[in-house]
């Protein structure tokens, strides 16, 4: 390095350059977003937990998917308002690192749990006679542990690759929050390892794991053809298609943003990708699920029907 260059302490978030006004619309509009999310996934979570018919393999893995929402909204989106109603829209470096660190681990994870709950439906549906000996609660403790593990191992990854580059300038980056690839635009060295260690992650978290999914889903449609009656075939792809949604939109945006070749022009619709894997993803997994699943919205309405009772009771005691 030359010896007029200074490593950067801290990183400017350009996010939206908006007016005043529109910045606290988007600020009041996106803390909406923010509060739906965290009270969806909440609720789902809390009513998988409270409801022992729920106690099953699907509903385990879908009160992991609740949380890693939660906590990947709550991991961009604060730092995202506070920096609309703030001028100065610096981060410090290491805050931004850990930032990047954990977006990179809840969104591996979450990628990892997809297709874990993929393989759930198509044991469910291909194989239902041996469906409680194959997923059984010591596979699906392993198959969780191992889909936390492997996000945070490759996120620590990253992490270390991005540390060990000098980072002396510019400050300035064009997202919303601490995201990989636009962090890496400001290292002052060559970042090639690190351009073929994200492409390797893609393949493996990304490629991989939405092949697995297509595949087991080939296998499901063929089992769900075969059976007889109306009402099982839509029992079946009922069961299905939520996740299949939630796949959709999931791995369609990651895809864009991670393996289409970048360019300046598409700086700005990679925002807003981001945005809407940050902020609008996490939303709607809840809505998906609940609208689309008989069992989540019948375990709601018992526990609204059991609040009541409680309200009564307490009611005539007093």
């Amino acid at each position: 390095m030359e010896g007029n260059q200074t490593w950067i302490t801290d990183i400017t978030l350009l996010g939206f350059q908006v007016g005043p006004a529109l910045a606290i619309l988007l600020c009041g509009l996106f803390s909406v977003f923010y509060t739906l999310t965290l009270l969806g996934n909440g609720v789902i979570f809390g009513i998988i937990c409270l409801d022992s018919k729920l106690h099953t393999p699907m509903y385990f893995f879908l009160s992991h998917l609740a949380i890693i929402d939660m906590s990947y909204a709550s991991n961009n989106v604060p730092k995202m308002l506070a920096n609309l109603m703030n001028q100065k829209r610096t981060i410090s470096f290491v805050p931004c690192i850990m930032q990047t660190f954990l977006y990179l681990a809840f969104a591996v994870t979450e990628c990892l749990i997809l297709v874990v709950m993929s393989y759930d439906r198509y044991v469910a549906i291909c194989h239902p006679l041996q469906y409680t000996v194959i997923m059984s609660w010591r596979v699906c403790t392993i198959l969780a542990v191992m889909s936390w593990s492997c996000g945070f191992a490759l996120s620590l990854v990253h992490a270390i690759l991005l540390l060990r580059l000098p980072f002396c300038g510019p400050r300035d980056v064009n997202h919303l929050f601490c995201e990989i690839l636009s962090i890496l635009k400001l290292a002052c060295a060559d970042t090639w390892v690190n351009q073929v260690v994200i492409f390797a992650t893609c393949v493996f978290v990304l490629v991989g794991p939405l092949s697995l999914i297509l595949v087991s889903y080939m296998h499901i449609l063929g089992a769900i053809l075969k059976i007889q009656t109306k009402e099982g075939r839509i029992k079946a792809f009922s069961t299905c298609s939520s996740h299949l949604c939630v796949v959709g939109l999931f791995f369609g945006i990651a895809m864009v943003v991670y393996m289409v070749p970048d360019s300046n022009q598409r700086e700005e619709q990679e925002k807003m990708l981001s945005l809407f894997h940050s902020v609008f993803n996490p939303m709607l997994n809840p809505l998906i699920y609940s609208l689309r699943n008989a069992q989540l919205k019948g375990a709601l309405h018992r526990a609204l029907q059991r609040k009541r009772s409680m309200r009564t009771v307490y009611g005539l005691c007093l």
